[in-house]
């Protein structure tokens, strides 16, 4: 795993992260924030979770980020 690309911890459950190095800034997998937040079981639950989440806040009136339906933390090529 390279340095940009790491798992970080949150009370002892994973959290994979990306770090942008022109901005400065480290991404964080939404979904696996929802799982621990949310003490989901399992990843498919997270997922699910944060679908029906989306969804909702859509509804509302609520603009994400983007309109993608998952983003996915990819590794880079080596």
């Amino acid at each position: 795993m390279s340095d940009i690309e790491k798992i970080q911890l949150f009370e002892n459950k994973k959290v994979r992260t990306v770090w942008d190095e022109e901005k400065q800034e480290w991404f964080f997998s939404i979904v696996d924030v929802c799982g621990i937040l949310t003490e989901q079981s399992d990843y498919d639950g997270a997922r699910k979770y944060w679908k029906v989440l989306k969804g909702r806040l859509i509804a509302e009136g609520f603009e994400l980020v983007s309109n993608c339906y998952q983003l996915h933390v990819l590794r880079q090529a080596r």
